[in-house]
């Protein structure tokens, strides 16, 4: 059985992922920072036949949580297959690149760079095991610099300066980290579910989270045949000509 571990899987994208791995039969480590409300979510999938599910507790800015985590999915299982990095903030909006504190930038990068680097750069031994390993990080259009430079975009004028920015980073880190992985047996991508309505943004995305997570799903749960180091968008299936970098 192959195994997934998804972060801030608690709510949102990330549930309905984990519901979906679940009915593909994955084991699937349902990632979240407060272990309380992971288990209350794990028993109501059961409640509902969804089968292996565990919570478990992981604060991506927290080593200790991570490592406790690693250790975990290695004592019960050998390895991890898939590693969905998918917790994240905003920051709050708006977001001005001239005068946002200072504290709110890394407040944010601390959890969607520096805290997706490090539960990557942990669970690293553990994907190496398994026979087809991947790596998916959800980012969004929001960080591409090719669309945020063409006025014709439907998002154009969403210049917030710090989510933004960290998801442009986001996709930096991916692409070298896929390129250090190229002659491995790993598939390592980021996938931007699109603007989906979720808790993350009180609701006015246009998409589902079952959309989300179905996009999701199809781009994580690949053959040898899937490239590596590329984006995935699940909003400018429309604009095939332009490179969402």
């Amino acid at each position: 059985m192959k195994t997934v571990l998804i972060t801030g899987a608690n709510r949102s994208i990330g549930l309905e992922t984990a519901k979906k791995l679940s009915k593909k039969g994955l084991f699937v480590y349902l990632g979240t920072r407060d272990l309380q409300k992971g288990e209350a979510v794990v028993k109501e999938l059961n409640d509902n036949g969804y089968e292996n599910i565990k919570a478990v507790q992981i604060d991506v800015t927290n080593l200790d949580t991570i490592v406790a985590v690693k250790n975990t999915i290695e004592t019960e299982q050998g390895k991890l297959d898939i590693l969905i990095n998918n917790a994240g903030i905003s920051g709050g909006f708006p977001q001005s690149a001239i005068d946002t504190d200072i504290a709110i930038f890394k407040e944010v990068y601390d959890i969607n760079v520096f805290g997706l680097i490090q539960v990557t750069q942990i669970f690293m031994d553990l994907l190496k095991k398994s026979d087809q390993p991947r790596i998916t990080n959800l980012t969004s259009g929001l960080g591409s610099l090719t669309l945020h430079n063409d006025p014709t975009w439907q998002y154009y004028d969403i210049k917030a300066a710090i989510y933004n920015s960290s998801k442009a980073a986001l996709n930096m880190y991916t692409i070298t980290l896929a390129y250090e992985l190229r002659e491995t047996n790993f598939k390592v991508n980021v996938i931007d579910p699109g603007f989906t309505a979720t808790d993350f943004n009180h609701h006015t995305g246009p998409g589902t989270v079952e959309s989300a997570a179905t996009f999701v799903v199809k781009h994580t749960v690949t053959d040898d045949n899937t490239p590596t180091g590329k984006y995935f968008s699940n909003d400018i299936k429309d604009r095939t000509e332009i490179s969402p970098w």
